[in-house]
């Protein structure tokens, strides 16, 4: 947790939780003045309005995400293998569902605020650039081509399997295989990192 002497992302990291535990409607100030234990108003005065406290929620994520992958694209390792990363990403899996669960699950919420957000989108689109570009530098470093489009695709999987992994009831997600992070990782890699994209009259031959 931040430290007391940053009331700033105190409150944003104790959004964050509130959002987790009980929606973007139960996202008020006086919600989070009792989750981070200060004075009731403390929130207000920092963020006035309830887009700002998502505003506020959704930067932080962003900050703390993307400088977590900055770091790990600052120390790739040499001799990195493509099963390196199949285990890199089914940890993130593993991840989304246990020891992040919270700020996925506001994740989430914030994806739906970005919708009518601007500023909510923009935070979000850091966190996705973020993991476009480390998708594209990690399979490069294996010897895989993966475009940004691909990488977008991988993300978009990821997150996808997160939703249902935290969302379906404990035996669909067994049944359906959503309870195999290797297999899941594997998966969504070989699909963001298919060499050739079909082309464009197949993809309106399949959409009408």
């Amino acid at each position: 947790m931040p430290q007391r002497g940053n009331r700033r992302e105190l409150l944003a990291e104790a959004a964050i939780e509130v959002l987790a535990r009980e929606g973007g409607r139960g996202l008020t100030h006086r919600a989070i003045d009792r989750q981070a234990v200060v004075p009731e108003g403390t929130t207000k005065n920092y963020y006035p309005t309830r887009s700002a406290l998502f505003q506020a929620a959704a930067q932080y994520l962003a900050d703390q995400h993307t400088a977590a992958l900055r770091e790990l694209r600052g120390r790739v390792p040499d001799g990195l293998t493509g099963e390196h990363v199949v285990a890199l990403y089914a940890a993130m899996l593993r991840r989304m569902a246990t020891s992040a669960r919270a700020q996925f699950l506001a994740l989430f919420e914030l994806h739906l605020e970005a919708v009518r957000n601007a500023e909510v989108s923009a935070a979000i689109g850091q966190i996705v650039r973020a993991d476009v570009d480390t998708a594209v530098q990690l399979n490069t470093a294996v010897g895989r081509r993966m475009s940004r489009r691909g990488a977008g695709l991988l993300d978009a999987g990821m997150l996808g399997v997160a939703l249902s992994m935290l969302s379906l009831p404990e035996d669909l997600v067994s049944e359906i295989g959503m309870d195999a992070p290797e297999v899941l990782a594997r998966a969504l890699l070989s699909l963001g990192s298919v060499e050739d994209e079909p082309p464009v009259e197949v993809l309106r031959d399949f959409a009408s």
